[in-house]
This record gives C-alpha cells, sequence and structure tokens, in this order.
C-alpha cells in the first residue's frame, strides 16, 4: 500500500473533501434539472467542479482539465498531463437518494490514466490507484475477477437481452465508474457499454481495474487512448482476463451496428 507516486495521496484528500461536499447534501434540498432528456446534473455537481478544479490546479498547474461540468476546451490537448473528472458520476442515484455514485478523478500522462481515485461515501468506499502499484479499496489491496469463462459471469445490470441469458445480473450502481470499480473487486466479470461514452467516465475506475488484473479496452476490444481529441471512446469492456475475448466476439455485431448510429 505504500504508493511512490507522489500525488496519490493529496488527489485522494481532495477526492475526500468532495465526496464530503457532496454527501452534506445528499438526500437534502438542493436545485436539480436535466441537461438533456434523462440527463440529471445537480448544483452539488457544479459546485464538486468548482472547487476540484481550483484543489487539482494547485495540486498541477501544468495540467489540462476535462470534466464533465466544465466546457471543454482544445488546450488539454497541449499540455503534458490532464485531469479528467466526473465529479458526480452517477448524477441519477445522486438526487434520488441512492448510494451509487462517486468522486471520478484520473490524472491522464501520455494517454494513459497514471493516478486514479473513486471516492463513494454513501457506500463507505474509497478506491484508488496509481500506474503500476496496484489498486485498493479502504486500505484492501484489489484482485480483479478471475473468471475463465464467459457463461455464467456476473454483469451489473437489472436485466439482459435474451441473447444474453447465460450470464448472472448483480447489483447495478447507476455510476459506470462503480461498475468498472465491481470488476476490479471480483464483485463482477464483466461491464459493457455499446455507445459513445465520456473519458471522465471511465479513466479513473479502469485504472483501479488495470492495476487489479483486469482487462478494460472500448466496446470492439481496442486500447482506449484517454485525452483524445473529443474526449470520448466507443464504449468500455473490462473483464477478467479470460473472457474478454469471447465477450467481444459476442458485442462484435452489436458494436458495428451501435458505432455507425
Amino acid at each position: 500500500m505504500l504508493a511512490t507516486d507522489p500525488r496519490l495521496a493529496a488527489v485522494r484528500a481532495i477526492a475526500v473533501e468532495a465526496g464530503a461536499m457532496a454527501m452534506a447534501k445528499w438526500r437534502g434540498d438542493f436545485a436539480r434539472w436535466d441537461k438533456s432528456h434523462d440527463n440529471p446534473v445537480s448544483e452539488v455537481d457544479l459546485a464538486v467542479d468548482v472547487f476540484l478544479r481550483e484543489q487539482l490546479f494547485k495540486l498541477d498547474p501544468e495540467a489540462g482539465w476535462l470534466s464533465e461540468e466544465t466546457a471543454d476546451s482544445a488546450e488539454r490537448l497541449m499540455g503534458p498531463r490532464v485531469w479528467v473528472v466526473d465529479p458526480i458520476d452517477g448524477t441519477r442515484d445522486f438526487v434520488k437518494g441512492r448510494r451509487g455514485w462517486a468522486i471520478s478523478i484520473a490524472l491522464v500522462e501520455g494517454g494513459r490514466p497514471v493516478v486514479g481515485v473513486l471516492d463513494a461515501p454513501a457506500r463507505g468506499e474509497h478506491w484508488w490507484a496509481s500506474a503500476g502499484e496496484g489498486s485498493y479499496r479502504n486500505d484492501v489491496r484489489l484482485t480483479a475477477s478471475r473468471r475463465p469463462k464467459l457463461a455464467g459471469a456476473r454483469v451489473p445490470a437489472d436485466m439482459l437481452a435474451s441473447v444474453d441469458s447465460d450470464l448472472t445480473c448483480v447489483s447495478r450502481p447507476n455510476s459506470i465508474a462503480l461498475r468498472i470499480a465491481m470488476v476490479a473487486a471480483d464483485e463482477a466479470d464483466l461491464v459493457a457499454t455499446l455507445r459513445w461514452g465520456s473519458e471522465w467516465d471511465i479513466a479513473a475506475a479502469a485504472l483501479i481495474a488495470e492495476e487489479a488484473g483486469a482487462t478494460v479496452t472500448d466496446a470492439r476490444g481496442q486500447t482506449i487512448r484517454y485525452n483524445s481529441t473529443k474526449g470520448e471512446a466507443f464504449g468500455v469492456l473490462a473483464t477478467s482476463p479470460g473472457i474478454h475475448s469471447a465477450a467481444v466476439a459476442r458485442l462484435a455485431d452489436r458494436a458495428a451496428l451501435a458505432i455507425v448510429r
């Protein structure tokens, strides 16, 4: 648990403080609205975003910024590093008083996350990883799922398509970051999305899962390069190493249809 990256402890402390800010408002009275259809945001998301930007820039003033709640700027592409942040991942659960949300912070360098932290205070969970040094939840080192066969794989989902009836549903938090982290903690074997999505949803959790031994790619099985021009990736596929190829093959036709829509 002794990390050599000097930034990790500071990022963890900032995430915990941000989590406490959000927790103080959770299940309380705060403004909320939809940015678009079925895409909620709240005044808490915005306040946490401002706090994180101020604190993380103090920690690394040279890093760029990519966040769900801040207008994007091409300037981030010019710097040596970039903070990739979702101030509250799983806002739908947050505004409904459910526990499946987390503060998500990643520091990306050379297209790869080098520090990743998730703080999920409503669940009593604090997750972190730094590149090459393993990943942890609440001071316990994580070992990802080692399931060797796709049939029977645990998937965080409310329901599954009939073609996937051989898989097993487990509890699903709204936060995609927490769902990916479940693979890191051997509480799920497979998490997949088949749509263009934002890097801030996955960067921190992807590092946590990979450092625990999971395989994380886009929905087609290709390496995700972070801090891309649009800040997006085509889906995410986080699995035990033994089922990744089988998952890519099963999803291939669906991914091909989804990517052109």
